[in-house]
């Protein structure tokens, strides 16, 4: 059911809420869920929407059919004729990155099939990747003269260099599959296509079901840390503590340990 809060006026995203999970799908199919300007749009508004939804403590993001999870920008919205200018150029992964956009919930991606070009400004900005075992990976900006920049620099702090530039280089010549994805560490884990969303949803729902502002303080820290060395990230350990942490929050996390059973875990 979609959430109170969010009328049904997207036109180009699904949405539903659920046990404090929102799952977010990109929905234009018929062109590989590629996204247009009105899509930028509607991803811009929403993750602004979500931060301040005390209903939403994670999201599931998703593409619409099992072809693909995005494609990318829509190719019949990029202006050919208009000269390229690097001081006023606006990117669309400015808009459509839930981190960009102020988003320190939990986003979990479930990849249903091809993911390439822009689809990384997403994949990027997720926490979590989990890919259908179909799922393919590769960005195609060389192989139509396009610079490939964004997308990768987005990647660096997930995937080893020498995987990230044989994936650019080698453009639409050679897709990455889940399985090799999973070995360079772009996701996290690999299922069959019918168990995907049941593997996203249960970890969004594990998350969710935890206090909202130690995830979200948790997330954030992980997030600064990876752009500053081991030594500045330990230097800056009461800083972090601090944006999550009182005493009110330890005597509660206390009284779970001691009065609640252990969460049922799974074995990954």
């Amino acid at each position: 059911m979609p959430s109170p809060q969010h009328p049904p006026r997207l036109e180009t995203i699904l949405l539903e809420v659920e046990d404090g999970v929102a799952t977010v799908t990109l929905n234009r199919p018929d062109v590989l869920n590629a996204f247009d300007e009105r899509m930028q749009d509607e991803l811009a508004a929403l993750w602004r929407d979500l931060r301040t939804d005390d209903e939403v403590r994670a999201v599931v993001l998703t593409g619409r059919g099992d072809k693909a999870f995005c494609a990318g920008i829509d190719r019949a919205d990029i202006p050919v004729d208009t000269e390229f200018d690097p001081f006023t150029y606006e990117d669309p992964g400015r808009r459509i990155g839930p981190k960009t956009q102020g988003l320190w919930k939990p986003v979990i991606a479930a990849v249903n099939g091809m993911a390439c070009g822009g689809a990384f400004y997403l994949l990027g900005e997720s926490d979590i990747v989990v890919a259908a075992d179909h799922a393919t990976f590769f960005d195609p900006h060389v192989t139509y003269a396009m610079t490939a920049a964004f997308e990768p620099i987005l990647l660096g702090g997930r995937m080893p260099f020498g995987e990230i530039v044989r994936m650019t280089l080698m453009g639409a010549h050679e897709r990455m599959t889940a399985t090799t994805a999973l070995r360079a560490g772009l996701v996290t884990e690999v299922v069959a296509a019918g168990e995907l969303m049941d593997t996203a949803e249960q970890l969004a729902t594990a998350i969710a079901a935890q206090p909202a502002t130690s995830v979200q303080a948790t997330l954030r820290t992980l997030w600064a840390a990876r752009n500053l060395t081991p030594e500045q990230g330990v230097a800056l350990g009461n800083v972090f503590l601090q944006l999550g942490t009182s005493a009110r929050a330890l005597r509660e996390g206390q009284e779970t340990f001691a009065n609640q059973p252990r969460p049922k875990w799974r074995l990954r």
